[in-house]
């Protein structure tokens, strides 16, 4: 699973080839979830509010970024770019 960011403790990644709707993992301690890009909200999993706050945010300024890396994902050899983290 390609590492796509990381910040403040929380791994952002991406599986090739995933489910939709459109979304990505976020690991925080023992906390995961499945994101949401399109609207910033947990579709799976738990994640506390200070972290998930945090993502949201970080998903607000990479949306567009977030998306072309799910259309990547979609092809046969993805090839995953590294976004920003928040800072």
């Amino acid at each position: 699973m390609p590492e796509i960011s990381r910040f403040y403790g929380i791994l952002i990644t991406m599986y090739p080839d995933d489910h939709n709707p459109p979304h990505f993992h976020a690991r925080y301690g023992e906390f995961k979830a499945m994101v949401n890009i399109s609207s910033g909200d947990i579709i799976e999993g738990q994640m506390p509010n200070k972290a998930l706050r945090l993502i949201q945010a970080w998903v607000e300024i990479h949306r567009e970024e977030l998306n072309k890396n799910w259309e990547e994902s979609i092809k046969e050899n993805p090839d995953f770019h590294k976004i920003d983290p928040l800072k």
